[in-house]
């Protein structure tokens, strides 16, 4: 019987898509490879997930490889209006409220930086959460496995009571790979679809499910 509903933020809880932002801003593919290169794709980027790095030196260094790159005035633009994507994703909070009626306790792992997880710890959604861990505090990232070791110990978990949901396939295979049940995520209709294969009902009580381990993508 699963209990445990693990989710990633960025993609997920929130709207997190950098390259339809990139699209929108620039119209040309070969602008948008280069600035996401330059950014969401870069080294820094990673840093601030991992905790290592604060916003402004990832800024400064962005902007510094980005003059290199003849691209200042397109990171600097990402740079200013990049949070602006961080929208709540409505529908997927819907299901978190009827999953927390269900009687299922809801975790959070994610790649994400300290200023972005603080800000979302203040939206209404957050209390949602029974626990949970940003990878900007434990200075590890997905899908390296010991960060969701860390997350699975902190709290108590078993892995085979427990469904990860994220949007990158990666992340999902390492927690399949550990034995937690991950869920690729594309779109709304599709979760609620990958829920219902793994005995999940979003009101009462959990319903009984196999315990074996599952890997879900659907289209």
């Amino acid at each position: 019987m699963y209990k445990n509903i693990i989710f990633d933020l960025g993609g997920v809880v929130v709207d997190f898509k950098p390259r339809d932002f990139l699209m929108d801003h620039f119209i040309n593919k070969k602008a948008e490879d280069e600035v996401y290169d330059l950014t969401f794709g870069s080294k820094e980027w990673e840093d601030l997930d991992r905790g290592v790095i604060t916003r402004g030196t990832a800024n400064r260094i962005m902007l510094e490889n980005a003059a290199a790159h003849g691209r200042t005035f397109e990171v600097q633009a990402v740079i200013d209006e990049w949070k602006s994507i961080l929208r709540t994703n409505k529908r997927t909070v819907k299901t978190m409220c009827k999953l927390k009626m269900a009687g299922y306790r809801l975790y959070y792992l994610s790649n994400i930086p300290q200023d972005i997880i603080d800000e979302i710890r203040q939206r209404d959604f957050f209390p949602l959460f029974d626990g949970g861990i940003a990878s900007c505090e434990v200075h590890l990232c997905k899908p390296d496995p010991r960060i969701f070791g860390v997350l699975m110990q902190k709290y108590g978990l078993a892995y085979d009571e427990s469904i990860f949901i994220d949007d990158n396939k990666q992340n999902a295979q390492a927690a399949y790979n550990l034995g937690i049940t991950g869920i690729l995520y594309k779109n709304p209709k599709s979760f609620t679809r990958a829920l219902g294969l793994c005995g999940v009902r979003l009101a009462g009580r959990p319903a009984q499910a196999q315990n074996q381990p599952k890997n879900i993508e659907i289209p």
